[in-house]
């Protein structure tokens, strides 16, 4: 099968390569990306003999073209995702989230390719702090942030290019993902960073915001059961229902590095900070799909150790 993976140097991106190349040998893979200042071509390093790497932007009609009518399959993560980042210039993460999309999108129906578009549960909107309630597939769109919105906007383009174009598609909503190579304005890669250099960890708020964990591993396999096995026009929510409060990872990490949770500055909160989020993944779950990851506190020693081994490489402070 030869597969187009739009925004493979970032860090779900390239983690999605890079298990993808372990698992299906017989894969082809053309990698695109921007290279903005979240996709690195050194996160593909071990890979690059293995894949070919265009340097472009989705929001090159021309090149997607050309690019799409080459393969079977398109797993599109390309996408401006930092909320902070959208607050400060939201254009951006519209002309690239949104138009990039539609390109996509519309060369996908010319060629006769299937599209696999890989989404947020930042769509929904958050819920309340003490709620049992959680994200579903019928659960109505509430996005808070321009990066959320426009994420929305990109889904239900998909779906109206599967209604009236017949674009075969598939799409998942995925909630907070770690791992290996996310880039340092996360919140786990920052506080690693922030403790490296002997600087107080920051928390917006009270640190009781709620995020559901999913390991990038566990991502990447969801991804590839809605592939493999998804109905087209469906969506899956893709979560492990690993639920944690932004103020225990922060004192996690620092607890991995030997510092004491008094060290932690609370800062004024971002403007419309999403209280919590919480996916029902048992979408994904009828496929046969489950997380081999479960508890994100457990892997904040690797963690740690993994983001101050590369903050000192490329610091080397």
């Amino acid at each position: 099968m030869r597969v187009l993976v739009t925004g493979g140097a970032g860090f779900i991106g390239s983690n999605f390569v890079s298990r993808s190349i372990s698992q299906f040998p017989n894969l082809s893979i053309i990698v695109l990306d921007s290279l903005t200042y979240a996709g690195k071509l050194a996160n593909l390093e071990a890979h690059l003999g293995e894949i070919e790497f265009v340097h472009g932007d989705i929001r090159d009609s021309a090149l997607l073209d050309q690019l799409v009518s080459r393969v079977d399959l398109v797993v599109h993560f390309a996408a401006e995702s930092h909320n902070d980042n959208s607050l400060n210039g939201p254009r951006v993460f519209y002309e690239t989230n949104v138009l990039g999309t539609l390109n996509l999108a519309s060369a996908c129906v010319k060629y006769g390719v299937r599209l696999h578009h890989v989404s947020t549960d930042e769509v929904f909107g958050d819920l309340p702090l003490d709620s049992e309630l959680e994200f579903d597939v019928e659960t109505p769109y509430n996005p808070s942030s321009p990066y959320s919105a426009s994420k929305a906007a990109s889904d239900q383009l998909v779906r109206a290019w599967v209604r009236s174009f017949g674009l075969t598609a598939t799409i998942s909503n995925c909630s907070n993902n770690y791992g290996k190579h996310q880039h340092w304005e996360k919140l786990i890669p920052a506080t690693v960073l922030r403790i490296y250099r002997g600087e107080r960890p920051k928390v917006y708020g009270d640190g009781k915001n709620v995020r559901d964990w999913i390991h990038v591993d566990d991502h990447t396999d969801g991804i590839w059961a809605v592939i493999n096995k998804g109905e087209v026009g469906s969506t899956y929510l893709l979560g492990a229902r690993d639920r944690k409060d932004n103020l225990s990872l922060v004192t996690g990490l620092l607890a991995a590095a030997k510092r004491n949770p008094s060290e932690i500055e609370f800062v004024e909160d971002r403007a419309g900070h999403d209280k919590k989020y919480a996916i029902n993944p048992e979408s994904a779950w009828r496929l046969g799909w489950r997380p081999n990851h479960s508890d994100i506190e457990v892997q904040l020693p690797e963690l740690y150790d993994f983001y101050s081994s590369r903050a000192r490489a490329e610091f080397g402070e």
